[in-house]
């Protein structure tokens, strides 16, 4: 992030840029961002190397062969179909780049990995002095061209043609060589990295190599509270006692599958939940075997000691609560921020007014009454339509004020709200008379 933001004790910034605080109340031009975003790092036999490539839903739809070596219906795309089951867009890393790319006489593969065995290169016999030339994956093509020599084929979404190359007629000469690279916690460091820069709403990791998660753990708390970049991170058994970091307990049963899997999911599920809603008894609509065999007493443990769960509910299996790995609560951080909830509004707010600040105000404006008025105006007018998303209740603009800061460059905004968060337990009396 090249601008400063991020937590403040005091007013003591180097960097222009927007710093806030959210702490628990005792005992914009309205700029509101998207969400439905997610980041993952991927163990995959295909795919871009050592880059973020963003994947649409449409993407994965219509392009997954290219994107990821297989069509979406694939057995091996199972985890991401339950991504794609709730985000708009994937910011995605191969992390098994350092590999090799399978190759012929005719082509060489566009990317490393094993998948690129699977392709093949049929040339028909030349008519005219004209060759068909088909790409094959698992003998299925993928594309053809018709030219009158190797110099006039154009690469396609899977291979690169060689320099040099003499068109001979071939019923199907295939790649060899490919190798895919090893996705280790060097991969994923590079991975971090690389995604600095970009904007999403939840970070997820299908790993059950607890310095991995640490990794990520580090991450996200350097990201949230020096960078300033919202977000949080979905990882499986990790007690990071963190709000930004979300505890999935279950494993998955299925044979084959990482047991950390339903990560895939979570990550999605979170990132796609509206400011203004929670995943609290969303049904699990995936496709892996989840293990719910949790007693009474282990949900009520799950929930205490910040652990995201889902149970069965006759024959749906369900979120028990939205909450993320927190358990230790301090006066400023109290039990609300437990709630991803929570979490979803106030990091809209921050995302939204770091913006809003950025792209306005800084160093265009300037830091007199009228300057301070009208970041106060843009403030409350975002506020107002949180409120009227049912997001934050009791907003007044008086519990906004923007005054001047230490230095004449400086604002300091001090902002109160109330978080809406659904509804999650009913106590009721009947009285029969």
């Amino acid at each position: 992030m090249a601008l400063g933001g991020g937590t403040f004790t005091v007013q003591n910034k180097v960097l222009p840029g927007a710093y806030i605080n959210f702490v628990s109340a005792s005992a914009a031009s309205n700029i509101f961002g998207d969400r439905g975003v997610a980041a993952m790092a991927l163990p995959l036999d295909w795919g871009p190397d050592n880059t973020v490539f963003e994947v649409s839903g449409e993407d994965f739809l219509k392009n997954c062969r290219a994107l990821f070596g297989c069509g979406q219906s694939d057995p091996s795309m199972r985890g991401l179909r339950d991504l794609f089951l709730h985000v708009n867009t994937l910011f995605a890393y191969k992390l098994t780049s350092k590999g090799k790319k399978a190759e012929n006489d005719f082509a060489k593969a566009l990317y490393t990995g094993a998948r690129g065995n699977d392709l093949s290169i049929e040339i028909e016999e030349p008519e005219a002095g004209v060759y068909i030339v088909r790409t094959l994956m698992d003998g299925d093509e993928v594309d053809a061209q018709t030219v009158a020599g190797a110099g006039e084929l154009k690469a396609n979404k899977f291979v690169a043609w060689k320099s040099g190359a003499v068109l001979a007629a071939t019923a199907g000469t295939p790649l060899t060589g490919g190798q895919t690279g090893e996705a280790d916690a060097g991969a994923h460091e590079a991975f971090l990295q690389a995604i600095e820069p970009y904007s999403f709403n939840t970070l997820g990791a299908v790993t059950t190599d607890e310095t991995i998660k640490t990794l990520y753990t580090l991450f996200t708390k350097r990201m949230r509270e020096e960078e300033g970049v919202k977000f949080q991170t979905v990882l499986y058994h990790k007690n990071a006692d963190y709000p930004g970091v979300i505890n999935v307990k279950n494993r998955v049963l299925d044979e084959g599958e990482d047991e950390a899997s339903l990560v895939y999911w979570v990550t999605g599920m979170e990132a796609a939940c509206a400011v203004n809603r929670s995943c609290q008894n969303a049904r699990y609509d995936g496709e892996f075997t989840v293990d719910t065999a949790y007693s009474q007493a282990q949900l009520r443990d799950a929930i205490l000691s910040g652990e995201f769960v889902l149970h069965q509910v006759g024959k749906e299996v369900r979120v028990l609560d939205d909450i993320n790995s927190m358990v230790s609560l301090t006066a400023d951080l109290g039990e609300v921020f437990r709630e991803n909830q929570t979490m979803r509004v106030v990091d809209q707010i921050a995302n939204d007014i770091a913006v809003l600040f950025r792209d306005k105000y800084l160093g265009l404006v300037p830091n007199d009454a009228a300057g301070r008025v009208s970041l106060w105006a843009d403030i409350v007018h975002h506020h107002e339509t949180l409120a009227q998303l049912r997001a934050i209740e009791d907003f007044e603009d008086s519990d906004v004020e923007v005054l001047p800061g230490e230095t004449k460059k400086s604002v300091v905004v001090h902002d109160v709200i109330t978080v809406v968060n659904a509804m999650s337990k009913l106590y009721m009396t009947v009285t029969v008379v």
